[in-house]
């Protein structure tokens, strides 16, 4: 029987039936080829002619030892890392150009350099003379990391081999190229070949590999999705220019908890580390403010208090404006509609603008409460009492649902100053001394009581 051929684009990945000039998914000219066949396998009638290896089968029951970590030192990105980096291990970075991925990849490598890891770092994108100045003004020249600059993967697999080093950052994966593939660096492709093969160098070697990726515009990390699969570890590095805060977010790890984050802050000297995040986040400000909100989060396995601030103003004649940082445009737009509809406050005619402070970008669903606390306190232009922490994820009836980690956010906010918290009616909390809780069944409540509105 025939095998039908398979063709693929190198720029995007899609698949085709057969060859064109033109790419239909992406619309590139001259990017699509034939996929060279899988080497047959033993067929049914055959099998006895070409068998393989047995492989070693163990049942739940075995006890392995966990995985051995080593420090950097920088606590941030142990933390992220899950304690520390592991042998043998792939971790791909990601982040906006310009954010500091390098600055934090070299401060890393510094670091575990000087703790006695053997660390080589090679870049694609920069000359070796503009690292050293990097370093140097860095406060990094004295540290014992090897330098090279190449983008050609066989090169720079034979070097590493030979060098027998711990740890291996690749700056970046997207200038790296394989002869082997015809398709031009950063294609599909060449990122999915040159990520294959030092993936597998990595677990062959027991060498970890830092691999950085650049982001598309939509903030997802460029190339094929696989990678991410490939790879044991993803992290990705936010921030936004006009804030000094640059968060490391780790949204894959093997090796330890996912959405785990580590606080850095942007200075003339490099990155130095934020080990309190939540003193930053907040406010000022002693005075409360109407149109703000504390929300007491969870980021991973640490509490993080951030403000959420609102403001709503008459909107010119037309269509309302709604504009939100830090947070999910459509979850701003259900609150505002069980607000609307659950508890007779419209927002028809005003222009809504809401704002997480310090840069931070917040993804829990417990943060509804603090949004329609903050939204309300602006409409009404009644700030909440001071001292007072939010949270709480409110659904389409109108209920407050309570949410998990109850006790750790609240003597986090304890920790703070914070004097009063306002939480789902159902949230299981033990005491927390000095604070006062007041448990709010749902959103038409907090109205009435709070703000007196409905």
């Amino acid at each position: 029987m025939a095998k039908t051929a398979s063709f693929s684009c190198s720029n995007c990945g899609a698949i085709h039936s057969k060859w064109s000039g033109r790419c239909d998914d992406c619309g590139a000219w001259n990017t699509i080829a034939e996929d060279a066949p899988l080497s047959a396998g033993p067929s049914a009638k055959g099998l006895g002619a070409a068998r393989g290896t047995t492989i070693p089968l163990s049942d739940l029951a075995s006890t392995e030892k966990p995985p051995e970590r080593t420090k950097s030192g920088i606590a941030e990105l142990d933390r992220v890392l899950g304690g520390g980096i592991v042998p043998a291990s792939a971790i791909l970075v990601g982040g906006d150009p310009g954010i500091g991925k390098s600055t934090l990849l070299l401060q890393g490598a510094a670091a575990f350099a000087r703790r006695g890891i053997h660390s080589v770092y090679i870049s694609g994108e920069e000359a070796s003379a503009q690292i050293r100045m990097r370093a140097k003004r860095l406060g990094l020249a004295d540290a014992p990391v090897k330098l090279a600059t190449e983008t050609d993967l066989r090169n720079i697999l034979t070097t590493i081999e030979k060098e027998a080093p711990d740890l291996v950052i690749i700056d970046s994966i997207q200038t790296m190229w394989l002869d082997t593939v015809d398709s031009a660096p950063g294609s599909v492709s060449q990122v999915r070949a040159t990520a294959h093969e030092l993936t597998t160098f990595a677990k062959k070697r027991g060498v970890s590999v830092i691999l950085v990726g650049h982001v598309t515009k939509e903030g997802q990390i460029a190339g094929p999705r696989v990678v991410e699969h490939m790879v044991d570890t993803v992290l990705y590095f936010e921030g936004e220019r006009g804030h000094q805060f640059r968060i490391l977010r780790a949204v894959k790890n093997r090796f330890g908890p996912a959405d785990e984050i580590g606080v850095f802050e942007m200075t003339g000297e490099g990155l130095s580390e934020v080990p309190n995040p939540s003193v930053l986040f907040l406010s000022e400000n002693d005075t409360p403010a109407s149109g703000s909100a504390v929300f007491a989060g969870i980021e991973g396995t640490r509490p993080v208090l951030c403000e959420f601030q609102a403001l709503v103003s008459p909107a010119p004649a037309g269509q309302a404006r709604r504009s939100v940082v830090g947070w999910d445009g459509g979850r701003l737009s259900m609150i505002l509609a069980v607000l609307e509809a659950r508890c007779g406050i419209p927002f028809a005619g005003l222009d809504v603008y809401l704002n997480v402070a310090g840069g931070l970008r917040v993804s829990e669903p417990a943060a509804d409460l603090a949004v329609a606390a903050a939204l309300l306190s602006a409409r009404e232009d009644i700030a909440l009492p001071k001292g007072t922490v939010v949270f709480g994820e409110i659904s389409l009836s109108g209920h407050v649902r309570p949410v998990g980690q109850t006790e750790t956010r609240l003597k986090e906010a304890k920790k703070l100053g914070f004097t009063q918290a306002l939480l789902p009616d159902r949230s299981k909390i033990g005491t927390v001394a000095g604070l006062k809780v007041q448990k709010l069944p749902d959103l038409a409540t907090m109205v009435g009581d709070i703000f007196g509105a409905g």
